[in-house]
């Protein structure tokens, strides 16, 4: 692992996350447990509950607004109590819990998609610079949340963070429009040393995830763009924005799979969905078949946005009323489909599985 002063409940849930991927991929989706189509903020509620009587194995949220300049807005610390209570509801449960964070661009004043100028990371890493003192007190309210984010029994509860995500893609400040190779290399190493050695955070497994939308003829090297190192990364993600391209989909999967065999950290799809879908069997043949033999320990959903009226269709997930909800029991049904009741106990090590 990344960290060797990991605790015991972190090196567990890693354990598990390896070993998991031999009996199938855990379903998860993005702020399922938060808000769903036609809900927000319902105790127990889910999207994907609601269709099929279970809650996701995974549990995916976005931690930017714990961290960045929205910390101090009222409508933020709002959601972000609601943030912390339902990553504990999932923990409870036995589920894994994922983090990634659209942070706000600390050089500009702009969100996350303001990739206007390539000097942010320089100017992060530049001890002189007063976005090097801003980013650090991010950092700290992170490992505040994290340090602070225990269960009943006073347990740290453990989850899988993914900064920077993306970074094969120009979109983000911390991309590949905005910085160069040793930047993103620098800028990596940077926050796993302080949150783990400076700030003494222990609960994290940490994950990149490069986006993997199309057939590459190189997908190994596109995994690895930008690749801090294996002391570096616990775990192989990728953001997968294939579209009904289950080709593309596969190739990538397969190469995943090979990368995570290689380099003995365990894999999975991090992001993946498509955009409000209409196709009636997506489930069983744009999820289920192409993860059928690939060795992948989760499949995690983008978010179905809370909305007021139909003219929104920022979904990717399944809902109560949705043409896929038949499909979606079908896949539900299968054996290689995991969700929050098939779970083993995920913060035990897993038997026959030794962390180094």
């Amino acid at each position: 692992m990344v960290d060797p002063e990991a605790t015991d409940q972190t090196k567990a849930l890693y354990s598990n996350l390896w070993a998991i991927a031999s009996k199938g991929f855990m379903f998860g989706h993005h702020d399922d447990l938060w808000y769903g189509r036609y809900w927000y903020d319902e105790p127990g509620g889910s999207d994907t509950k609601a269709v099929c009587g279970d809650y996701p194995a995974v549990f995916s949220v976005d931690l930017a607004s714990v961290m960045d300049n929205r910390f101090n807005y009222e409508s933020d610390r709002k959601e972000n109590a609601i943030r912390r209570r339902v990553i504990l509801e999932a923990y409870e449960r036995g589920e894994v819990i994922v983090a990634c964070c659209h942070l706000n661009n600390p050089l500009t004043g702009g969100d996350s998609w303001d990739n206007s100028n390539t000097g942010v990371v320089r100017a992060i890493l530049d001890p002189q610079s007063s976005q090097y003192a801003a980013y650090r007190q991010w950092l700290d309210r992170l490992a505040d949340f994290a340090l602070n984010l225990k269960a009943v029994d006073g347990t740290l509860v453990p989850f899988v963070f993914r900064p920077y995500h993306e970074h094969t893609q120009e979109w983000s400040w911390w991309g590949s429009k905005c910085t160069t190779e040793q930047e993103f290399i620098d800028f990596w190493r940077m926050t796993v040393r302080y949150l783990r050695d400076t700030k003494g955070v222990h609960n994290l497994i940490y994950a990149i995830s490069p986006q993997m939308d199309s057939e590459y003829s190189d997908a190994r090297n596109r995994l690895l763009f930008r690749w801090p190192g294996d002391e570096w990364v616990d775990f192989i993600g990728m953001d997968c924005y294939h579209g009904l391209n289950t080709a593309a989909f596969t190739s990538n999967l397969k190469a995943m799979t090979q990368l995570s065999k290689e380099k003995k950290k365990p894999c999975g799809v991090t992001e993946t969905g498509q955009e409000s879908f209409t196709k009636a069997d997506y489930w069983t043949q744009c999820i289920l078949a192409p993860l059928m033999t690939q060795r992948v320990s989760m499949v995690v959903m983008w978010r179905n946005k809370y909305v007021a009226d139909e003219s929104d269709k920022h979904y990717y997930s399944v809902y109560p009323g949705h043409v896929s909800e038949t499909d979606f029991k079908t896949m539900y049904g299968r054996s290689r489909s995991l969700f929050s009741s098939d779970l083993p106990a995920m913060y035990r090590q897993a038997e026959g599985v030794t962390v180094e």
